[in-house]
């Protein structure tokens, strides 16, 4: 029977954790190697562009979140679980963050060591001539009379612009050199091919960091300017924007603030209807123009934003705003002019409603009150076009401005404390009977209808708004330069190429010398033998050949 050493059971408890901890490190170090490899960088930019489609194509939380909800009621199977894998938030999920940061993190691993031999291949002379020059694929000798040194000379000069230095028999071993010594003159050309491929890669690593800078710190928001005597806008707080993104680190505290308001604004138009050009005369205040109350004026146009402040206002989009006004039967009246909502971008055909409170002390009791406020729901034409009693509109252009409009009174749902479209009463309201349809009929600017109560309700015509967006994104001008300079980089890495020569000058008989040249393509192989063909002319140039010229022209190796 034989038993285990006591001694061999304590090396073996202490050897097992030494063997577990080489185990972990040695997975640790092949898990890095793999991930700061180029084809995981690759793969890993694949992946951020698979997985970039679904916030193409599909609808996103935080560009519109109506839209969202309407896909999942309209796909009540796949809705769920697109929301799920966060396909609705596709930019902001896990699993594109975690690509993202891989990305980063690999391409930071795989560049550092790029970078550093790329260097040292700087700091590096041209490698020695091969002891058989014969071998490489271009290869050509020569037998020309003069003196090895002063050919050395000719041939440093005429490989100006090639990285180069000239080796003699016995320099290294420390001897002095004979008359007898061969020269060798090595020089290479290229090294901006790597430089470029480096500095690609770096912009696009500067491209990844700019584009996640402006993801946090930037923000945009959508505001409807009414013109001509609107109330404007202050950028004081997210509130005052009717639409509002921040970046992840933005909490709305610390917006550039500013104040607009639209003086005018002009449209021209194809007979056909489509816009020319549009522009809008604002004023606008910032800095300490908000508490001097000075206003400054600004053309503002299409894709010529205005910038101040490290923000840029942009004209997106106009309509129209039409204005009612409402006499209740004590004589008081209400004027409101609010934007609707165009359905025909051609036309300018536009929908929306409008809702009236009551002025102060014409109803007593607040039942009363509710009871006879009054909502207007319907369509503007900016020029009519009438098909009986049908209206549409034939222009974009406000030329003959009118209106078809349902008149309710009741409670329009305003103390309910439910949200209501902007541009459309709340159906529940007309389908439990709190708001009854008064009238529908069809009006011009200036006429007026009366309902049975002595009620008068005006259309008094329609005035211009514009959609501005205001955007911030301290990264943008980043992303530009690192765009330019990954242009830039992936330009010279495809002009340039790589290209080592070698000429040996060996003393020959009679004041004669044996010329030898080889030449070897790094990268390309595209066009060198043709090249290697001038590049000899150059260097034998002036030299007359007294030997017939022994010249091999191998097949290009890959």
């Amino acid at each position: 029977m034989v038993t285990a050493s006591p001694r061999a059971d304590v090396n073996s408890h202490k050897n097992g954790p030494k063997r577990a901890i080489s185990r972990l490190l040695a997975l640790v170090r092949n898990t890095w190697r793999t991930l700061t490899s180029m084809g995981t960088a690759l793969v890993l930019l694949f992946l951020l562009a698979l997985g970039a489609i679904p916030g193409a194509l599909l609808p996103q939380r935080s560009l519109n979140e109506g839209k969202v909800a309407q896909y999942i009621d309209d796909h009540p199977i796949l809705g769920p679980w697109l929301d799920r894998l966060q396909a609705f938030d596709v930019f902001s999920s896990f699993w594109f963050t975690a690509i993202y940061v891989l990305l980063f993190v690999s391409l930071v691993g795989c560049l550092t060591p790029r970078l550093a031999e790329h260097l040292r291949s700087l700091r590096a002379m041209p490698v020695p001539a091969p002891r058989n020059l014969a071998r490489l694929p271009k290869h050509h000798t020569a037998q020309v009379p003069g003196d090895a040194a002063a050919m050395a000379t000719s041939v440093e000069h005429t490989l100006r612009g090639w990285r180069k230095t000239t080796r003699r028999d016995g320099e290294s071993a420390g001897a002095a050199p004979s008359a007898t010594s061969s020269i060798e003159v090595s020089a290479e050309k290229g090294y901006l091919r790597e430089f470029g491929n480096i500095v690609f890669h770096f912009s696009l690593l500067g491209l990844l960091v700019a584009v996640a800078a402006g993801k946090l710190f930037s923000y945009e928001g959508n505001v409807i300017v009414v013109a001509d005597g609107g109330p404007g806008f202050c950028s004081a707080s997210p509130a005052a924007f009717d639409s509002f993104r921040a970046g992840n680190v933005v909490d709305g505290t610390s917006l550039y603030p500013m104040c607009l308001r639209v003086n005018d604004f002009q449209a021209n138009y194809l007979p056909n209807g489509q816009a020319t050009s549009f522009q809008a005369d604002i004023d606008y205040q910032a800095g300490d123009d908000l508490t001097a109350g000075t206003w400054r004026p600004y053309l503002l146009k299409v894709n010529e934003p205005l910038r101040i402040g490290g923000d840029r206002v942009y004209l997106q989009g106009h309509g129209y705003a039409p204005t009612f006004s409402v006499t209740f039967p004590d004589g008081k009246t209400r004027t409101q002019t609010l934007q609707w909502r165009p359905e025909d971008q051609m036309t300018l055909l536009s929908s929306g409603a409008m809702r009236f409170d009551p002025p102060g002390g014409t109803y007593a009791d607040e039942r009363d009150r509710r009871k006879n406020q009054i909502a207007i729901q319907g369509l503007f034409a900016p020029t009519e076009q009438l098909d009986g009693t049908l209206l549409s509109s034939r222009y974009p252009a406000m030329n003959e401005p009118a209106v078809a409009v349902d008149i309710y009174k009741g409670d329009t749902g305003l103390d309910t404390g439910r949200p209501q479209s902007l541009f459309s009463l709340d159906p529940r309201m007309v389908g439990q009977g709190r708001l009854t349809k008064m009238a529908r009929v069809n009006l011009r600017a200036g006429q007026d209808t009366r309902l049975p109560d002595g009620t008068i309700v005006r259309f008094d015509g329609a005035v211009p708004f514009v959609n501005l967006q205001v955007s911030h994104d301290p990264a943008q001008v980043w992303v530009l330069v690192f765009a330019m300079t990954m242009m830039a980089g992936l330009l010279v890495s495809l002009i340039v190429r790589r290209r080592r020569v070698w000429v040996r000058l060996t003393p020959g008989p009679a004041g004669t010398v044996n010329v030898e040249l080889g030449g070897l393509a790094r990268t390309d192989n595209s066009g060198w033998g043709d090249e290697f063909e001038r590049l000899t002319a150059r260097l034998l140039a002036g030299f007359q050949t007294l030997a017939p010229v022994e010249e091999e022209k191998k097949a290009d190796r890959a």
